[in-house]
């Protein structure tokens, strides 16, 4: 008997994903277990393997198209076998179509008769019906467009893409004065040429966590500056004995670590009606992507050594790049680190990365003129800012903890205590 294969729910945040590429065709065999493709989530390309055997009979989503989490994907079963009920009991949500195969159904000629996998009417406030293609809803909520106002060239008045596409251009020619409220409204002044770019999956899940992050956790911040001068001399020693090769990354992640351990309200999360208090100390690596920004986690970092780190780090930061990185390699964050010194960047603020209480975004070190017993001499200094959740954390709590993590820098050996 035919089985629906779904969508996988491959993160938890997860709640679209887009097919990378399939390893089975139609009328393939599939044996449980055989990779049957790889899927694109928010944070990674991740192989997806068959719990079922039978014959692929149906793709649900083609190579580059993206359906929500228990959607169907593709079906298995017996060669030849009927599967025509599964398809139109899953047509309600239209997860039974690609977004490619519902733009060909929009544009198909509007005499084409109606089937049974025909979209939900929609009621408008007068309780008048409108009839529309689930793309075409879609398009129309997107753009902010009011689906009533538009009549469809589709059968029936049935309206598709093309009627939301031409609705559009008829609407796009604003008054002269009105260029500042057009472009405030995201469309593009006239005669301004540009590409609109897909949203990746990654992206979609960073604006909508950041925005959640930072609409609903009271945002403050806490700038030091950190005399960096033991620090290199530090990392020149070890590296000169070290096969290998430590960073100042290593040291910040490190020092973070240790000072955590003495400021547990740093290492915590808002929970509602509670504040939970962390006792592991996992540290969560932001790490630059194509698309955006992962974040791997250095799980127990205040017990382990600066070599340890720098490989974990090293390793993360390659899987994440390459979308390669497991769930197990990015849950589990206590506190975030955000490192652009090596872009040159002297300072700057991170949005908090839930469900953390504090990130600390690290800036360059620069060398500039210093007071040291009285002289001006030249220092070489690093500017740190933490962003804290005042929710769970006050200002002088996020002080001290800066504190702490300053003097641990400045006297690297405090690292070993």
């Amino acid at each position: 008997m035919a089985e629906v294969v779904t969508m996988p729910r491959l993160s938890d945040t997860m709640e679209e994903g887009t097919v990378a590429k399939w390893h089975k065709q139609i009328g393939d065999k599939v044996e449980e277990g055989d990779l049957l493709a790889e899927i694109e989530t928010d944070k990674a390309t991740m192989e997806f393997e068959a719990f079922q055997e039978g014959v692929l009979l149906h793709i649900g989503v083609e190579e580059g198209n993206t359906a929500p989490v228990d959607s169907i994907l593709a079906i298995l079963g017996e060669k030849g076998e009927d599967i025509s009920s599964l398809l139109e009991g899953g047509s309600d949500s239209s997860s039974d179509a690609s977004p490619k195969e519902e733009e060909k159904k929009d544009e198909a000629a509007p005499e084409e008769k109606e089937t049974a996998s025909t979209p939900e009417s929609t009621s408008t406030s007068n309780g008048d019906r409108i009839k529309a293609s689930p793309l075409a809803k879609k398009l129309a909520e997107e753009k902010g467009i009011d689906i009533a106002k538009i009549s469809g060239s589709g059968e029936g008045g049935r309206i598709v893409k093309r009627d939301i596409d031409n609705y559009k251009s008829e609407a796009a020619a604003p008054a002269p004065s009105s260029q500042a409220s057009l472009a405030s409204a995201g469309a593009a002044p006239s005669g301004l040429s540009y590409d609109e770019v897909p949203v990746s999956q990654m992206r979609k899940t960073i604006a909508r966590r950041l925005s959640e992050s930072k609409n609903s956790a009271p945002h403050f911040y806490l700038t030091l500056d950190i005399d960096m001068d033991n620090a290199i001399e530090a990392r020149k020693k070890i590296n000169a004995i070290a096969e290998q090769k430590i960073s100042f990354n290593d040291f910040v992640i490190k020092a973070a670590a240790v000072a955590l351990k003495q400021h547990p309200v740093i290492n915590s999360s808002w929970a509602g009606d509670t504040i939970r208090r962390n006792h592991d100390i996992n540290i969560g690596m932001a790490v630059a992507v194509d698309e955006g920004l992962l974040v791997p986690v250095i799980r127990h970092a205040d017990q382990k050594g600066l070599s340890t780190i720098n490989k974990e780090a090293k390793e993360f930061a390659g899987k994440a790049r390459d979308k390669k990185l497991q769930p197990q390699e990015w849950e589990g964050n206590t506190f975030t680190i955000s490192n652009l010194g090596m872009f040159g960047i002297e300072e700057f603020t991170a949005i908090i990365n839930a469900p953390d209480a504090c990130i600390m975004a690290v800036g360059g070190i620069k060398q500039v003129p210093v007071v040291k017993e009285g002289a001006v001499v030249p220092g070489n200094v690093m500017k740190v800012t933490l962003s804290c959740d005042h929710r769970v954390v006050d200002g002088a709590s996020g002080a001290a903890f800066l504190q702490t993590f300053k003097g641990i820098l400045e006297n690297p050996l405090n690292m070993l205590l």
